[in-house]
């Protein structure tokens, strides 16, 4: 996920890179800080991109249980509803500060969408979307 903090005091920006930073640390990931990514077509996978086997995520897929599952993916949404949020809070809290966190698209077209009013299950959503394109 990429988030783009934008704000006309530099003070206020450098709190919330600190705060998404620190959100980013109890989720067990890293924050890095990037250029804006320029609008570029879609790369091809090249030789060195690990490749998923149809053959063995089918097998895979039908050797777990439907139960185990359908479990799975509740624990899974619950957890990811519960980070986006977090996100979506800290992205309020720093609106109140003067400070506006964008998430960028990874689709052909670059566009920033505004966190601040967003629910998680439209975060979600949305991401999953962009899994789909990316």
């Amino acid at each position: 996920m990429i988030i783009q903090l934008e704000s006309a005091r530099s003070e206020n920006l450098s709190t919330g890179r600190r705060k998404v930073e620190e959100l980013a640390s109890t989720w067990g990931h890293q924050a890095t800080e990037t250029q804006p990514p320029e609008s570029s077509p879609p790369q091809a996978i090249s030789t060195g991109d690990k490749v998923i086997d149809p053959v063995s995520v089918t097998a895979l897929a039908l050797s777990i249980p439907p139960a185990a599952l359908a479990v799975t993916d509740l624990a899974d949404r619950i957890r990811k509803r519960r980070r986006a949020r977090e996100l979506l809070d800290e992205a309020e809290q720093l609106a109140d500060h003067g400070v506006k966190a964008c998430m960028l698209t990874r689709s052909t077209e670059v566009r920033a969408i505004e966190l601040r009013g967003l629910t998680p299950d439209q975060l979600l959503e949305f991401l999953a979307g962009e899994e789909t394109t990316a």
